[in-house]
């Protein structure tokens, strides 16, 4: 492997196409980010000098809102709390917007549109009218997810995710790139999105698995490496790009930060049953189009729509007898081997109907591959089957989020060794570590003063910011003592975890409380929980009116801590 040392630049080199191609090692702010802020203090000034706060240039708080995950609650929730923020003019004296799972969605919605924050009224009915009365058609999310697998050498879960799910429940398909967001944040707190890197979340490396990205660079937070966000997912290799792959859209982010949003069994029904209905419709497609398929073939479809049906009558516990004699009748005089599992895996089943779940997932991956063996035989040209079984073989090895290393082979001393060696890596939902993006703005250099935290999170409200102090305190990081109120005690709407030197202070609120619940806390918890798909316009404005009462009721609060930051930094 040849290795050459990456010095730190201040400016990233230039490909031919004029967009960043080179890794950027060092902790530094990029240029992008450090002219906007250069200009967003402007208005922060003018935003407290409004709210009846003095103070120089030099003593403007850094304030950054961090939005948790929640699946669509915490994308509508944001969006009630950011508009609540605008009405009490407190939006402009925000620098940072970072998000994490459902709130990324919010993000994504609000920076697709230029200068949003002084048209918000506007940009919030739009969304409001796009999730209560909105929808992506399944002909739609199949030609989705046909490009994603025709365009890119990673085809992952996080693909037929983004294509079929979180299409649905976001209710449409954006395909804008992240990098175009550079323009749209003019006049705007600046926009970090958050993921994980899963494998060192395994590997239990606590400051490697922080990974932001932002519309300028992506890169891992705490160790200071960084790639153009436009060429984040090329090939790289010794901190060259050799290989381009086409820019992530805005869905296939919003599935890469939303990725955890249920459990693995949760996933899997939904993900199943998005695949029922894109071979269902197929299915008709063909017959209603007259074209002639041999017999062979029409059963090679079925045996994938049976296949699928198998496994979600395993997923709800149901008797999977039925399936499994029509394959078997499917199977008749063709592939031996996928019969005899076939035959073996009805011995396996219990008089419970239960089938073990090992032998389920490998007899899936057999018939995938059989099947797959089958249509090169008989000629199916048809890109559609291919696709949907490589979405099943996926679903069933349980892959998500592989992505080119930008790092790979490179010299980055404070990075470690073993993604260095690493050709791909795998990024999936930062909310599996860390349901608040707190270490995206907890680099040093961003010079964080005030973090405002929106916790949807209703059963643990302060499971994050608890989870934060921890992890800060292992790593060093300036970070306040966070002590959660006793069990038992009711849930208030405003925390005040107070900063020291270095640290920053904390706000924290959750989303539901005894204020704007008023004793029903379990009940909207219940109402607004995280697995469902999609909400009314009446349950939307509900919600966002919840959120709001957060900031409403506390203006006051809110700027006297802002007050007394600004005090502190006087005197320093």
């Amino acid at each position: 492997m040849n290795r050459t040392s990456a010095s730190t630049r201040s400016e990233m080199d230039q490909d031919r196409s004029g967009k960043s191609s080179e890794v950027r090692i060092g902790h530094s702010l990029n240029e992008a980010e450090r002219r906007h802020l250069a200009t967003r203090i402007k208005t922060v000034l003018h935003c407290l000098k409004q709210n009846g706060i003095s103070c120089s240039e030099d003593e403007v708080p850094n304030i950054a809102l961090l939005g948790s995950g929640g699946g669509l609650r915490a994308m509508i929730a944001l969006l009630g709390l950011v508009s609540q923020l605008k009405e009490e003019g407190l939006l402009d004296c925000i620098m940072y917007l970072s998000g994490v799972s459902g709130s990324t969605w919010c993000m994504a919605s609000l920076y697709k549109e230029l200068d949003w924050s002084t048209k918000l009224e506007t940009v919030k009915e739009n969304i409001v009218q796009r999730l209560a009365d909105g929808s992506v058609s399944w002909l739609k999310r199949g030609l989705k997810l046909a490009k994603y697998h025709s365009e890119k050498d990673n085809f992952t879960l996080t693909d037929v995710f983004s294509a079929l799910i979180v299409s649905h429940m976001v209710k449409e398909i954006d395909e804008h790139k992240v990098s175009e967001q550079r323009s749209n944040y003019t006049n705007e707190p600046y926009p970090i999105y958050t993921v994980i890197d899963k494998k060192c979340k395994h590997e239990g490396l606590n400051a490697d698995p922080w990974f932001e990205i932002t519309p300028d660079e992506s890169g891992y937070s705490l160790t200071g490496a960084f790639v153009d966000s436009s060429c984040w997912g090329s090939e790289f290799e010794n901190g060259k790009k050799i290989k381009d792959q086409p820019e992530m859209d805005m869905l296939y982010l919003q599935g890469l930060c939303g990725s955890a949003f249920g459990d693995i069994g949760q996933h899997l029904n939904l993900l199943y049953e998005a695949l029922k209905h894109l071979i269902t419709d197929k299915l008709g497609c063909t017959e209603e189009s007259h074209t002639p398929q041999t017999q062979d073939v029409q059963n090679g479809y079925l045996m994938l729509l049976t296949l699928v049906e198998l496994n979600l009558c395993v997923l709800r516990k149901e008797d999977p007898t039925v399936h499994l004699r029509t394959m078997k009748d499917l199977l008749k005089d063709k592939y031996d081997e996928a019969k005899n599992m076939t035959v073996h895996l009805e011995k396996l089943m219990t008089s419970e109907g239960k089938l073990p779940e090992t032998e389920l997932k490998d007899y899936t991956l057999s018939v995938c591959s059989s099947v797959t063996d089958m249509f090169k035989v008989w000629g199916v040209s048809d890109d559609f089957w291919f696709y949907i079984l490589r979405s099943i073989e996926k679903t069933v090895k349980w892959i998500w989020g592989t992505t080119y290393n930008y790092l790979f082979a490179m010299e980055a001393p404070d990075v470690d060794l073993s993604i260095i060696y690493s050709e791909k890596r795998d990024y999936m939902d930062a909310g599996l570590l860390l349901n608040i993006p707190f270490f995206s703005v907890l680099r040093k250099e961003r010079k964080i003063d005030l973090i405002i935290s929106l916790d949807c999170n209703c059963l643990t409200p302060f499971k994050s910011v608890v989870r934060a102090a921890e992890l800060c305190q292992d790593l060093n990081i300036p970070f306040p003592e966070v002590v959660a109120p006793p069990e038992g005690t009711e849930l208030q709407d405003f925390y005040v975890f107070r900063g020291y030197g270095k640290a920053p202070t904390v706000v924290h609120i959750p989303l539901f409380n005894a204020v704007n619940c008023k004793g029903e806390i379990l009940e909207w918890m219940k109402k607004y929980h995280t697995f469902r798909l999609d909400y009314s316009r009446n349950e939307i404005t509900d919600l966002m009116e919840k959120a709001g009462v957060n900031i409403k009721n506390n203006k006051e609060k809110l700027l006297k801590v802002i007050g007394d930051i600004i005090e502190e930094k006087k005197v320093k």
